[in-house]
């Protein structure tokens, strides 16, 4: 389990990366294939791994290391089911042979145990939004805000709150994928965390000055994307087209509200290279989450795409919001309501200098991938040093 030495791991250290779980490539695990790009001979944990066949190709082969949620009745379909005994079973992971843990976290990845004699480092891609400040969206959204089922959801999240809060004390050094995590982390867990923003392989993309006469979104349909609003808008813009790209448990509300306006198509999930193209060729990219960064802006802007977003949360530092004359790449609405969203599109239109897609472009570069692997390395040589440092007697 020793490893070689590497130019980003000179110490030899023994290291361990813990996941939240694996079901799906999206943005978490686009960091923890860089992760696992800065430290290929790390071993890899995760709660449950059911990642399709096709999506696996990331992990290079590895097999993760999976704690007994993995064999439960219902897992593969009903994981989340399951949230309440994750805490339980993230610390059954035995990691007591490593030197450094390297958790990527958004749920319970950070409260694995550790020594005293082992460096944590968390980069957190936010704390549990749904026990924190979204709680009471998160409720509303799921049908739990009334009755017993309710009372037995808010019980439950309440005591997620205190176990998130007491595995935060186990974390040596906090990362954090933006400022508005880190405010998140500091409100929180009254602990600071350093900005590592996360990777976009903004080179995938081949940029179109040429637009076509749509706008688009990519998003997992889940309910805080708030996908619904933007649906909503452009009904209500029946000659603007909206091409919405993703699946999730959303898609049968939005088929719903699509039904009769044919300016709106549901395309579902995407290939790679199909929803490439289709970014480089929007107007402009449209996006109303609350999110605590937000790749898909990015990689619209890589495309050389403007875009459109709720001024709220990551997007206000990974979009630009500068007039297009000196180098912005996008607008922002203040409110999830479809009104916003309409008034930003026709403020959008009624530009007199269109968004440059060089800009777009070029301020994708900061989010590249191998700018977050050198940044990601710095900062674990450092916490190492440090603790080593600090662990003298």
């Amino acid at each position: 389990m020793r490893m070689a030495a590497s130019a980003s791991n000179p110490t030899k250290a023994r290291i361990a990366i813990v996941h939240d779980w694996l079901t799906v490539y999206a943005g978490a695990e686009r960091v923890l294939e860089q992760m696992l790009a800065v430290y290929p001979d790390a071993d890899l944990y995760c709660v449950c791994d059911f990642l399709p066949p096709g999506e696996r190709g990331f992990l290079q082969g590895r097999v993760p290391r999976t704690t007994f949620i993995q064999t439960l009745p219902g897992a593969r379909k009903h994981y989340r089911s399951y949230l309440p005994l994750m805490p339980l079973a993230i610390e059954q992971l035995d990691l007591s042979g490593y030197d450094i843990v390297l958790s990527s976290s958004h749920a319970v990845a950070k409260g694995v145990l550790t020594g005293p004699d082992q460096l944590h480092v968390s980069y957190v891609h936010s704390p549990m939004r749904y026990a924190w400040d979204m709680q009471h969206q998160y409720l509303r959204e799921s049908g739990l805000d009334k009755g017993f089922k309710g009372w037995a959801a808010r019980w439950m999240l309440h005591r997620m709150r205190m176990w998130d809060l007491r595995s935060a004390f186990g974390v040596d050094v906090f990362l954090a994928n933006s400022y508005f995590i880190v405010r998140r982390i500091r409100k929180a867990y009254r602990r600071e965390a350093s900005v590592v923003y996360p990777p976009v392989s903004s080179d995938a993309f081949a940029p179109l000055r040429e637009k076509q006469d749509f706008y688009v979104t990519a998003s997992r349909l889940v309910p805080y994307k708030r996908v619904d609003v933007l649906v909503d808008a452009f009904v209500r813009m029946p000659q603007r087209r909206l091409l919405v790209i993703g699946d999730g448990p959303e898609m049968a509300k939005l088929r719903a509200l699509t039904k009769g306006h044919a300016n709106i198509e549901l395309l579902g999930h995407l290939e790679r290279s199909s929803m490439t193209r289709m970014l480089a060729e929007a107007r402009a990219f449209v996006f109303a989450a609350e999110e605590d960064f937000g790749i898909a802006p990015v990689e619209a802007q890589a495309a050389g795409t403007p875009v459109i977003a709720f001024g709220r949360g990551g997007a206000l530092e990974s979009v630009s919001a500068r007039e297009p004359s000196a180098g912005g790449t996008g607008l922002f609405f203040d409110q999830q309501s479809a009104d916003a969203v309409v008034d930003a599109v026709r403020r959008f239109e009624a530009q007199s200098t269109p968004f440059d897609c060089v800009a777009c472009t070029k301020w994708a570069e900061r989010f590249g991938a191998p700018r977050f692997r050198a940044s990601f390395a710095a900062a674990i040589d450092v916490a190492w040093r440090e603790f080593r440092r600090d662990a003298k007697p």
